[in-house]
């Protein structure tokens, strides 16, 4: 089972439930203020949640809760498909479909297509505005916004019908940052609050950013391809090993569904020990080159941002030690995934105000 469409109008339908909830709140909360902004700060928000959320149907391996999409057995919502879930339960009780998993499926599902919506008002209020007496930012930022959510959706689509595929499901947690840090971009637009970093300061948090992209897709692949566990001691992997043997070529074949490799047979377990090295050695360089940018930040007289990432860069220490010494658990999976997106939110609004600001200088 992969796609059946005949429930996609009633799915779009509690989206808008969901989308129009919010801007009813939106309304109310934010009379006389500037409601593009508003609007803007909103759809980040919720855009923050959906990730969170995303990460707890992975960790809950509550993906294939309803294997087809974008319904669930061909109905809208669990309710309805409660005789064919009763039945796959009943033939697997722990296997991917279950009651919980399903409703978990279903309501990141509710909550994606919401967040999709909202990006459609955020567009089209961008254009009316554009057109009416102009704007602080050019709608084709929200136009970008709106067309990237629709990928994302078609990946989240595609994590479904291609049975957790780890590259479909690395690449829709990336452009889920992506989408998080678009909106950032645009919410910085609105809040005047330019900062003035120095030519070389700029370029060194373009560098910190990339490497901590490079270091949260091979958080995914660690993730999408339950490698975390792989290496069960700290600061050694294995049986008091450092460097296990690693098999880091099958371990990084993209294309190959979840536990093969690329011919089909079973991925061998040095291939995971490979993923999960990989991911340490990233977490060495981007702590150092952090640290690096939190000294050079407080330096130049920027001590409350050099703040906030010291603290982001102990909350994912402390939150990925905690997943390998505790056994994975979901609190200390998920508080991982938050400090990562809250990195790219950070790193995404310091970058547009310094970008701001060496446009006003």
């Amino acid at each position: 089972m992969s796609v059946d469409l005949s429930p996609i109008g009633q799915v779009a339908a509690i989206g808008a439930l969901v989308a129009g909830s919010a801007l009813l709140w939106l309304r109310w909360r934010s009379r006389g203020a500037n409601v593009l902004a508003a609007l803007t700060v909103l759809t980040l928000f919720l855009t923050f949640d959906l990730i969170l959320f995303g990460a707890f149907t992975r960790l809950t391996d509550s993906g294939l809760g309803c294997p087809d999409w974008p319904g669930c057995y061909g109905f809208a919502s669990p309710v309805g498909a409660h005789g064919d879930i009763s039945t796959a339960q009943a033939a697997m009780p722990t296997g991917p479909v279950t009651h919980g998993k399903a409703w978990i499926e279903m309501l990141h599902r509710y909550l994606a297509s919401g967040v999709g919506l909202l990006c459609l008002v955020l567009c089209g209020l961008s254009w009316w505005q554009h057109a009416k007496r102009g704007s602080k930012i050019s709608p084709w930022w929200a136009t970008l916004t709106f067309v990237w959510v629709c990928v994302q959706g078609a990946f989240g689509a595609l994590t479904v019908t291609m049975k957790l595929f780890p590259a479909i499901v690395t690449l829709h947690l990336l452009l889920a940052l992506g989408l998080l840090a678009l909106l950032a971009w645009q919410m910085a637009a609105f809040e005047n609050k330019p900062l003035a970093l120095s030519r070389g300061l700029h370029r060194a948090a373009w560098i910190v950013f990339l490497l901590a992209l490079v270091q949260i897709a091979l958080g995914g692949w660690v993730s999408t391809n339950y490698a975390v566990l792989a290496c069960s001691e700290v600061p050694t992997c294995a049986a008091g090993q450092w460097w296990p043997d690693p098999d880091f070529r099958q371990g990084f074949e993209l294309w190959r569904h979840l536990g093969q490799t690329a011919d089909g047979s079973l991925l061998p377990f040095n291939a995971l020990i490979a993923i999960h090295l990989a991911h340490r050695i990233g977490a060495g360089v981007v702590t150092v080159a952090l640290l690096a940018f939190t000294w050079a930040l407080r330096r130049a007289g920027q001590s409350l941002w050099a703040r906030r990432f010291l603290f982001l860069l102990i909350w994912q220490i402390a939150s990925g030690l905690s997943n390998v010494v505790l056994g994975w658990p979901l609190v200390a999976a998920l508080a991982h995934t938050g400090g990562a997106a809250m990195l790219v939110l950070l790193m995404s609004l310091l970058l547009a105000r310094s970008h701001r600001a060496r446009i006003a200088a």
